[in-house]
């Protein structure tokens, strides 16, 4: 009886330094991993750097320009263009059916104090159509609310003011967690003060849960990686998409004087004559026609053809319809109807 007591708590220890050695071991693989992960996010840091600089030699319709860190930058994603700034280029060029130019200014492990000193100088040389700020996370470990509060003003009053800024991120550490809700109530303080729109990326990488946001990580457990900067650009996504209409909007409906002469008051004007035109369309709407009202709406993203090309098409001559109409090619007439 005593040999099988015996045995028994040998097992039991045995099995016991078992477990424990295997824990060991695992978190001794999961260290080395991470340090092999944020040594590649080291080797990264220069690659993803000269691919934004060279991006800023490309002409576009719209400019795009953000100021952030790392996150900016896309360090994490399979490729540059995979960060968030990357995907909401995309969907700016989707959506507007223009070219863009993006001009990323972040620096990779910038602060507040840095976007501040090295991205603000650089600011004054773009007049961008869209403006995405995205910083702050690494004010977090050495956290001064003071600091953060007086270089965020600089930044956003900076800025201009259709600009969107974002709020910090969740980090899901409750030490980190307490900065970070002071921060974001310092960031939406002040961008309520100056006018901006806030994106709420705390609110998104919250609701997406610990466990998601694990596998949504790269190695190193800091940076997103492809599927997590997806979840980044989702905070960005509607401000975006209501700068880009506005855009459309102020290029559709207003000269180039009078959108300078209003000012911040452009985009509201131009809305407006916008929701005009859409509401006098939906009046003369009837029977199986086309929609006035959605061709409207894609006059304004740059789908169809302005009123006085379309009025021009709709003033084809008679005689030329009928050609069509019969498989022959058009007469084609030069300015002003000559042969």
């Amino acid at each position: 009886m005593k040999t099988r007591t015996l045995v028994a708590l040998l097992t039991s220890v045995i099995g016991g330094l078992a477990v424990v050695g295997g824990g060991a071991f695992g978190a001794r693989a999961g260290i080395r991993g991470q340090r092999a992960a944020s040594q590649r996010v080291v080797d990264m840091l220069p690659v993803h750097a000269d691919w934004w600089r060279e991006r800023l030699q490309h002409e576009g319709q719209l400019t795009y320009l953000a100021i952030g860190d790392s996150a900016a930058q896309g360090v994490g994603a399979t490729a540059p263009g995979r960060g968030y700034v990357g995907l909401l280029a995309r969907r700016v060029r989707h959506r507007s059916r223009m070219s863009v130019r993006v001009v990323n200014l972040s620096v990779s492990g910038a602060t507040t104090w840095g976007a501040k000193h090295d991205q603000l100088p650089k600011l004054r040389q773009y007049s961008p159509d869209i403006c995405t700020v995205s910083i702050g996370a690494n004010d977090i470990a050495d956290f001064h609310p003071d600091k953060f509060e007086r270089n965020l003003r600089a930044i956003y009053s900076a800025v201009p003011s259709h600009a969107i800024v974002a709020e910090l991120p969740c980090m899901f550490v409750p030490d980190r967690e307490r900065k970070v809700a002071v921060a974001n109530e310092i960031v939406h303080r002040v961008a309520a003060e100056l006018g901006l729109t806030v994106a709420p990326l705390h609110v998104i990488t919250k609701r997406v849960g610990l466990r998601r946001t694990f596998f949504n990580s790269y190695g190193d457990l800091f940076h997103p990686n492809d599927r997590g900067y997806e979840i980044w650009a989702s905070a960005f996504e509607p401000a975006v998409d209501a700068r880009v209409d506005t855009v459309a909007a102020i290029r559709h409906y207003l000269s180039a004087r009078e959108a300078e002469d209003l000012g911040r008051e452009a985009g509201a004007v131009a809305t407006a004559r916008a929701e005009q035109d859409v509401e006098h369309a939906a009046e003369l709407d009837h029977g199986d026609r086309p929609g006035r009202v959605e061709r409207l709406r894609q006059r304004m993203t740059g789908g169809i053809p302005l009123p006085e090309q379309a009025r021009s098409q709709d003033q084809t001559p008679q005689h030329d319809q009928d050609d069509a109409r019969d498989g022959h090619a058009p007469r084609h007439r030069g300015v002003g109807g000559a042969l």
